[in-house]
């Protein structure tokens, strides 16, 4: 399953270098934005440190990925998402995090990105949500059926995604934040060294 993940992983990366100068364009027609509503949640609350410090707050769409939203607040409920860095970060595009498995602070983390939790990949939630700034999208292999813990924050909007990776929620407070996460190299697909971290995850009902 590793193994999968990693070479999925960079099947990934290399979609999102090729569309990144696109990503880039539209990042330049964003304006800093009003935040999305608050819905009826849940919320996730990710206090973030590192270059970027502070709070985002997450609303999940349950109408929209029932069993995907569920996973992220089991997940978060249960601390696993405490000090899980943020492993790719592509400026202008997306950052990602989530690898409970392999992505935990403070120890190697050189295979975040290819792990997932204890518990079962989950069935895709495709919709037709648009990947927009500041939606989070669940990471996945090239199998659709394949998402796990790994998630994804939008710098800018990306309609190549859309119809192609679940939408689990969108940042409804903090953008400010996501924006200074720690970018990675774009020579290594956004693999970030010395990453930023989510500190703690609390949800709010």
């Amino acid at each position: 399953m590793s193994r999968d993940r990693w070479i999925a992983g960079g099947i990934f990366a290399a979609g999102v270098s090729l569309v990144l100068g696109y990503a880039a364009v539209e990042l330049g027609a964003v304006s800093p934005a009003m935040a999305a509503e608050d819905g009826p949640g849940p919320n996730l609350v990710l206090e973030i440190a590192g270059e970027a410090n502070g709070t985002v707050v997450i609303d999940l769409l349950p109408d929209v990925a029932a069993k995907h939203s569920d996973r992220l607040v089991s997940l978060a409920e249960g601390g696993e998402y405490d000090e899980v860095v943020f492993h790719r970060v592509i400026d202008g595009f997306m950052a990602q995090t989530g690898d409970v498995q392999f992505g935990k602070a403070g120890g190697d983390t050189r295979q975040a990105g290819t792990g997932g939790s204890s518990q079962p990949d989950l069935p895709a939630e495709f919709s037709d949500v648009s990947f927009d700034r500041g939606v989070v999208g669940m990471a996945r292999s090239q199998n659709p059926n394949s998402a796990n813990s790994q998630f994804f924050i939008m710098f800018a909007p990306a309609p190549h995604l859309n119809g192609q990776y679940t939408v689990v929620g969108r940042v409804i407070d903090g953008m400010d934040v996501v924006d200074s996460i720690k970018k990675g190299s774009s020579a290594a697909n956004g693999a970030v060294k010395n990453p930023d971290r989510i500190v703690k995850v609390t949800v709010e009902r």
